[in-house]
């Protein structure tokens, strides 16, 4: 049996408050539990893995050393922002590998990540943690995790080096497609444009076309989709285009195109509310009722899912 539950939900900032109790104020956190040995894998430590690391304490710790692989999106500060408040590192025996989009920076994953730990910003060093903790930088692949889990990695559209996760296991998997913004062909396509080239313009067509197609292809048929989708088409075409984030119509219309068959709308806008959300959701559900086998909803704090 796979299990996921949603410790973290929102993009860009952390934003509590009356407006976000039900969907949730935390940035990006998942929690994946594989197998009846209940292997722990975490998708992104923003600031839901706070709470994720005092529920892993009190729940996993008694039953022995924990064991934990962390799978890092990118290095955005909402995606990394509460690894120095993961209880877990701070103690003995614990074993933690970091997986992560491959940076071409002068600094690697751990010195990104474990910048955080310096006196600069936070009372206690890198150096001073407890638990083994170990980086591995990614790049596309598919790479088996042991015990029949299998993990594949596919580069997104996003202004930072981001990958976009497909874990298998027993014929069941699970995709994160966040942070993520369409392919678009960056060529001028009118012909009165100073800039207009024909050829550019024809080629730029293409290799959008194609890079979008990976990635439909990436999540074909799964049975969960985690798909960002921080905007609605119209905010999307108002102003934030190049942010690196998907429209609410393009996840939708991906995934029906895809054959997936659970969809979960995430990274929502930290300016969104409840009842915004849930106007949405009701809208799009309408939209596509009747014409599309997609069962759609938005990932939300505390929501457990088996399959």
């Amino acid at each position: 049996m796979t299990k996921i539950k949603f410790w973290g939900v929102r993009g860009s900032t952390p934003c509590p408050g009356p407006d976000t109790v039900e969907y949730g104020g935390n940035t990006a956190c998942i929690e994946l539990r594989f197998g009846e040995e209940n292997r722990l894998v975490i998708i992104d430590a923003g600031s839901g893995i706070r709470a994720l690391g005092d529920y892993i304490m009190k729940n996993d710790l008694p039953k022995g050393p924990l064991k934990i692989d962390i799978f890092i999106t990118h290095t955005h500060w909402d995606n990394i922002m509460d690894f120095v408040f993961f209880a877990p590192i701070y103690i003995l025996g614990t074993e933690i590998d970091v997986y992560g989009p491959v940076t071409y920076e002068d600094e690697g994953l751990d010195e990104i990540i474990g910048s955080q730990l310096r006196y600069r910003y936070f009372p206690i060093k890198q150096s001073e943690l407890s638990a083994s903790i170990n980086y591995h930088p990614l790049k596309e692949l598919t790479m088996d995790l042991g015990g029949g889990l299998f993990v594949t990695t596919k580069y997104l559209n996003h202004p930072v080096l981001c990958l976009g996760y497909r874990f298998e296991y027993k014929a069941k998997s699970i995709c994160t497609t966040y942070d993520n913004e369409p392919f678009l062909n960056l060529f001028p396509t009118d012909p009165e444009d100073p800039g207009y080239d024909e050829a550019a313009a024809e080629e730029g067509e293409i290799v959008a076309k194609e890079e979008n197609e990976k990635i439909l292809q990436f999540y074909k048929g799964a049975d969960i989709l985690i798909h960002d989708s921080q905007y609605t088409d119209k905010e999307y075409k108002d102003g934030k285009m190049g942010w690196g984030h998907t429209p609410f119509e393009t996840a939708i219309n991906s995934a029906h195109k895809a054959g997936v068959k659970n969809l979960f709308l995430f990274h929502h806008d930290p300016l969104r509310t409840d009842a915004q959300l849930k106007e949405l959701l009701d809208l799009y559900r309408k939209k596509i009722d009747g014409k599309s086998n997609l069962k759609l909803d938005l990932a939300r704090e505390g929501l457990e899912i088996e399959i």
